[in-house]
Order: structure tokens, then C-alpha cells, then sequence
């Protein structure tokens, strides 16, 4: 009897620590929650609190950013196999209008076709013209196809940076 008082005081100990434990934590949460409500209610609405990636082209000095344009990276770096055996190695970017949802959908649900597109037209060239690429040729060429596939909205031009070939 002694025994079973004495495990079930152990029990009832235990119980109490994580229920004690379990109301701190509850306490916690109602505190931030009530710290974030008041927050909500006092901060400006024009702002979002934060920002993931980086939307906007970097503000060189002296020049102004426009809010309606954002910069689609998102073909992200590509290393394509060129015909001389060698690698070339390239991000595109292009602007976009920021408050255009559809066309921005668009260019997100087509992210692995223009991959594709830029893959195809460099993989394709001959290897003479490999060794000096008129960028600016390869750019309206680029663009000429994206804006083929693409449905809700066109690109105006493109950027090419990270242009190089590896041996």
C-alpha cells in the first residue's frame, strides 16, 4: 500500500510539472499574441513589416526607382553545355509590371520553359560564334522567343549578367 501511495505521489508530482509547465506556455503565447495585436494596430499599413529576396533592382546613386517595376531572377543562373565542349554560364532578368498578378503567375508557372528556351537558343550556336557572342543579337533573339510563349503580358527587355565561358 505504501508503495502504490508512494508511486502515485510520484505521478501527481510529475503531472504538476507539466501542467505548470504547459501554463507557462500558454501564458507566453497569450503575451505575444497581445504584443503582436498591439503592434498590428500601431504600426503604419503602408509597410510591410518585412521582405524575403530582393524584388527591386539596387538604387545606384542619383537615380530613381520606380515602385511599379519589379525584376524577375527567377530563371536563376544557368550553366549550359555549349557545342565546343565548353560551359557557358549566365542569369537573365527582366522587368516586370509589380502590379500585374497574372503576368507575374505566368512568369512563375513558365520559369522551366524559359530555362529551356535560353538552353536551347546557346547550346544551338556554332562554335565560331561561340567564342563572340553579340550579346545584344542573343538578347532580342531571347526575347523574341519568350515573348512568343508568353500569353498575359510581354518583356521588354532582358539582362544578362554572369555571361561567361568556361573551357
Amino acid at each position: 500500500m505504501l508503495l502504490l501511495n508512494a508511486k502515485n505521489a510520484k505521478e501527481q508530482k510529475g503531472l504538476e510539472i507539466i501542467n505548470r509547465a504547459l501554463l507557462r506556455l500558454i501564458a507566453v503565447l497569450i503575451v505575444l499574441l497581445l504584443i503582436g495585436t498591439i503592434f498590428g494596430i500601431v504600426r503604419s499599413s503602408d509597410k510591410p513589416l518585412f521582405t524575403l529576396g530582393r524584388t527591386k533592382a539596387p538604387q545606384q546613386s542619383g537615380t530613381i526607382i520606380d515602385d511599379s517595376i519589379n525584376f524577375f531572377t527567377g530563371i536563376g543562373r544557368l550553366r549550359i553545355p555549349l557545342v565546343n565542349s565548353s560551359t557557358l554560364i549566365l542569369s537573365i532578368a527582366f522587368p516586370y509590371p509589380a502590379d500585374d498578378i497574372t503576368f507575374t503567375e505566368e512568369l512563375a508557372g513558365k520559369i522551366g520553359e524559359l530555362r529551356s528556351i535560353a538552353i536551347a537558343y546557346f547550346s544551338a550556336l556554332p562554335a565560331d560564334k561561340i567564342i563572340i557572342i553579340d550579346e545584344e543579337t542573343a538578347k532580342n533573339e531571347i526575347l523574341k522567343r519568350y515573348n512568343t510563349t508568353l500569353r498575359l503580358g510581354r518583356i521588354e527587355a532582358l539582362y544578362f549578367s554572369d555571361l561567361i565561358i568556361i573551357e
